[in-house]
């Protein structure tokens, strides 16, 4: 296996806090991102690399891992190892029934398994089954995993195919999933113990930075540049949007670094149709360049009635 340098590939320290960790992680997928780099395939690379390594590092439990084993621990995790190993004293005991040091009340997967069957929860292998050594019905481990996707994608909705282990599963992500939502995939985690249910697969959506859009719960922000003549005169100027082009109206006399709210062209709510946030676009006054010696002239005459 190759091992991968998570910490490198964000250029942060081992020691890096969470709020650096996103700082990095969103600097470099703006600079890398697909819209930005159409056609070099070492930027999509580099772009899949950060992905890879925020999905990893953003999530204690499993950056956890990663310190302790490295580009391993997905294999150790697959296997049912912890961080920090086993303590199998707490299991053997004479007879090979579990027993536990605490006075807590028992763990239900323990109480009911003996050592025979710890290596069964461990690595899917089945010892000898000893006479009267079944018991209650477990259910199967969940899983969790995590995806990336473009603002677009979450805009417009898509599905991602998960491979996870032997299994490669199909998810359908509907329009106006948020970032870091978790959708949870019913019977796609680890088999039942002794006739249990099969667990569930947990799949946390990231939304990777867009080069225009910000997004703000179900709102959209973005720059619009207006001629400095439309803005003092009002009229009309066109618009990039997630839904297609749309043409935007300036009123008279709009100042530089007004917003302006275009209803219903902002993110999809989740789960209900035909409904959208908003697009809050923030004028910004592009004056002419360069000037022409008469309308050097016209403009002092403008400051001259001003005065």
């Amino acid at each position: 296996m190759i091992y991968k340098d998570y910490y490198k590939d964000l250029g942060v320290r081992k020691t890096a806090t969470a709020a650096e960790i996103k700082k990095a992680y969103r600097a470099l997928a703006n600079k890398y991102h697909p819209d930005k780099a159409r056609g070099d395939k070492a930027a999509e690379e580099k772009f899949k690399d950060i992905n890879e390594a925020n999905e990893v590092l953003s999530d204690p439990v499993k950056r956890k891992k990663y310190d302790q084993f490295g580009a391993d621990w997905k294999h150790y995790e697959e296997a049912g190892a912890q961080p920090g190993g086993f303590d199998w004293s707490k299991y053997a005991s004479a007879g090979g029934q579990a027993h536990r040091t605490n006075t807590q009340e028992p763990d239900a997967t323990f109480a009911e398994a003996g050592v025979s069957d710890l290596f069964e929860m461990l690595f899917g292998q089945r010892s000898s089954q000893q006479p009267g050594m079944r018991g209650a019905a477990i259910k199967g481990e969940d899983l969790e995993t995590a995806t990336t996707l473009s603002l677009e994608e979450a805009y417009h909705g898509t599905t991602r195919l998960i491979q996870l282990r032997s299994q490669t599963i199909k998810v359908t992500i509907r329009p106006g999933i948020a970032h870091q939502q978790m959708l949870r995939i019913t019977g796609k985690g680890n088999a039942g113990r002794r006739g249990g249910p099969t667990g569930d697969l947990y799949l946390t959506v990231m939304i990777a930075p867009h080069a225009e859009f910000h997004r703000s719960g179900n709102d959209l922000h973005c720059d619009l540049p207006v001629e400095l003549y439309t803005a003092v005169l009002g009229g009309e100027t066109q618009i990039k949007t997630l839904k297609g082009t749309v043409t935007v109206k300036i009123p008279q006399g709009t100042p530089n670094g007004k917003e302006l709210r275009l209803r219903g062209l902002g993110m999809p709510l989740y789960a209900k149709k035909n409904k959208f946030g908003n697009l809050l676009v923030k004028v910004l006054l592009v004056l002419p360049e360069p000037l022409s010696e008469a309308e050097i002239d016209l403009f002092k005459q403008l400051a001259a009635l001003r005065k």
